[in-house]
């Protein structure tokens, strides 16, 4: 497509919407039926229908000048005839046609056209993570998988004949490791998130909560690379001083600083959606219970947070989600060793870090350490799953005791 066609095909647009809406505006100028419909829903259904006739057309066109009917696709063609069907069908369209109807009508069929493809994507996903994992079972025994507590995904595995010994892809070190990593940040993002949000909900002036809360969401927008570069230049040092004082041994790359800098990256997600859930409690609570005699703290600790807690968990569990798949964050602050340790002060390594690792390199797609990749990624899409499935029910459960 040139430039020239480009050019026609937007003015054929902007025409087929200044058509529907000059036609209908002259019918309602001579006949006075102003509620019939709007001139805009008209132009809007001219745009639709011109867009249909056009993807019909430049499809027609393009079959044909596959299977060579046409020697080259005429695009100025094809939207000079789309442009003739929607001028015909437009003569030929009743103007008593509820417009507004259609439309709605074609809005509904668009929307669910796509939250289909959104769950088509998502089962094609699934599925391709599904077909690569059951082939990695068939070289890798499923529960030495599970329940193995070695991974070491570079042991030589193109000999011929191969024991399942020398196959070491135990889930059970990165589970720990990701685990690990995953409880720090939390216990530093997750009261820091809630005082925040109690702080700009409740206590903070107006003026003050719309400058504070955009500051702070900030932190969600900073690429975690960043937030990596941040674990090596200041944390890591910092550890290492620490370590110097209380003569304890601290690597550089430790769980430690990766979760604590993994805690400051999802502070936003918690406070955020803790501030909006409290902000959605109904003021009468709080009137009823400082009716009642009650202290304005002691309102909120009875009365404001449990009513708010259900969204409150949910900010929680997707700041916990947000954590579990954190990558590059954890590539650069805890390296890749993969240990079996809950001391915070060792080097570890996530299950995020390991697909990467995998997947790097020039390696055969039906290698056992190309397949792991997979194997890992369902394992990942499964826990995250489940906490989602936990969030929905906690919320449903929580809000139907408040009558929210």
């Amino acid at each position: 497509m040139n430039i020239n066609s480009t050019y026609i095909i937007v003015a054929l647009f902007c025409l087929s919407y200044l058509l529907g809406f000059f036609r209908t505006y002259a019918f309602i100028r001579g006949e006075g039926e102003v509620n019939r419909f709007s001139p805009h829903h008209y132009a809007l259904y001219h745009f639709s229908v011109f867009l249909i006739s056009f993807i019909l057309t430049a499809a027609l066109f393009f079959i044909g000048y596959k299977y060579g009917i046409f020697k080259k696709m005429h695009l100025d063609l094809s939207s000079f005839l789309s442009f003739i069907i929607t001028l015909v069908v437009s003569i030929f369209l009743k103007r008593s046609t509820p417009i507004r109807q259609s439309l709605e009508r074609f809005l509904r069929i668009i929307i669910f056209l796509s939250s289909f493809f959104v769950v088509l994507i998502t089962t094609a996903i699934l599925l391709s993570l599904v077909f690569e994992t059951i082939h990695f079972f068939k070289i890798v025994p499923l529960f030495d998988y599970l329940l193995g507590t070695e991974w070491n995904p570079e042991t030589p595995l193109f000999e011929e004949k191969i024991s399942s010994t020398d196959l070491h892809f135990g889930l059970i070190p990165l589970l720990t490791g990701t685990l690990l990593i995953t409880c720090i940040a939390l216990f530093i993002a997750v009261p820091t998130g809630i005082f925040i949000a109690l702080f700009t909900s409740e206590y903070a002036h107006p003026k003050l909560r719309l400058t504070l809360k955009p500051l702070i969401e900030v932190l969600a927008g900073i690429p975690t690379i960043v937030y990596g570069f941040f674990a090596i230049i200041a944390v890591a040092p910092l550890l290492r001083t620490l370590s110097e004082w209380t003569h304890m041994s601290i690597s550089s790359e430790s769980a430690l600083g990766a979760g604590i800098v993994m805690g400051f990256m999802i502070i936003p997600f918690i406070s955020s959606l803790s501030d909006d859930a409290l902000n959605a409690v109904p003021k009468s609570f709080r009137e009823n219970s400082l009716a009642l005699g009650a202290t304005y703290a002691e309102t909120l600790r009875h009365i404001v947070l449990p009513a708010a807690l259900p969204n409150i968990m949910a900010s929680v569990l997707l700041a916990l989600a947000r954590a579990i798949g954190e990558t590059m964050l954890v590539l650069m602050a805890a390296g890749l060793s993969a240990r079996l340790t809950l001391n915070p002060l060792d080097s570890v390594t996530t299950v995020t870090v390991q697909i990467v690792h995998l997947l790097t390199g020039d390696q055969e797609f039906d290698n056992p350490k190309t397949l792991a990749s997979f194997a890992l990624g369902l394992t990942l899409f499964l826990i995250t799953l489940v906490l989602n499935l936990v969030s929905i029910v906690a919320v449903k459960k929580h809000r139907k005791k408040y009558g929210l």
